[in-house]
């Protein structure tokens, strides 16, 4: 399945290489322009389908991620599992619940994401999840960057596990090398 999901992105032209400032902050010299492949819905169908088929057996009740990805991803795993969809969005520091979107106490969430670097997004959801009594059950990711190092207490799972290493800003090869930074759109 690896190979099938790593050719979705070959074929979106959505792995970028060069000096990038990632949302995390951090610095890569590779960069994932998750919308080429999110503008595809057939795309999008399959890479969601494969978190939403993971995470069927811990019977969530609602679907959450954080704006601008997430809700994409939200959407298509809640459609395929027959459940809400919502969405978290920044407020301040940390994320909230808008637009009358809710979760009830003791309501099984899956929380969801595109792109999973640092987990800054998703531990700002769970948040935002047990702030609301919710039971997370779950996280599910387009796209798994973080070699392992981000624990979140429940299940992870990555349709695409890329290992390419993020720095600091301080200790980025490329900025000593004077590669230009590039800050993605």
């Amino acid at each position: 399945m690896s190979d099938d999901v790593s050719r979705i992105f070959i074929e979106a032209k959505a792995l970028l290489e060069g000096h990038f400032l990632l949302t995390s902050g951090r610095h890569g010299g590779q960069y994932l322009e998750k919308f080429q492949v999110l503008q595809n819905p057939s795309a999008t169908e399959r890479l969601c389908r494969m978190i939403a088929d993971r995470f069927r057996d811990e019977r969530p009740s609602v679907v959450v991620g954080p704006t601008t990805g997430g809700i994409i991803v939200a959407y298509e795993v809640a459609r395929q599992l027959g459940l809400r969809g919502i969405f978290a969005e920044s407020d301040g520091p940390g994320r909230t619940l808008k637009r009358g979107f809710r979760i009830e106490p003791g309501e099984r969430t899956l929380v969801v994401d595109d792109v999973l670097t640092t987990g800054g997004s998703i531990h700002e959801v769970l948040a935002v999840v047990q702030q609301h009594g919710g039971i997370p059950v779950g996280i599910g990711v387009l796209v798994d960057r973080s070699q392992g190092k981000v624990d979140f207490g429940v299940p992870l799972y990555g349709c695409y596990t890329l290992n390419v290493p993020s720095y600091e800003a301080e200790a980025c090869p490329l900025c000593k090398q004077g590669v230009p930074l590039v800050t993605p759109h």
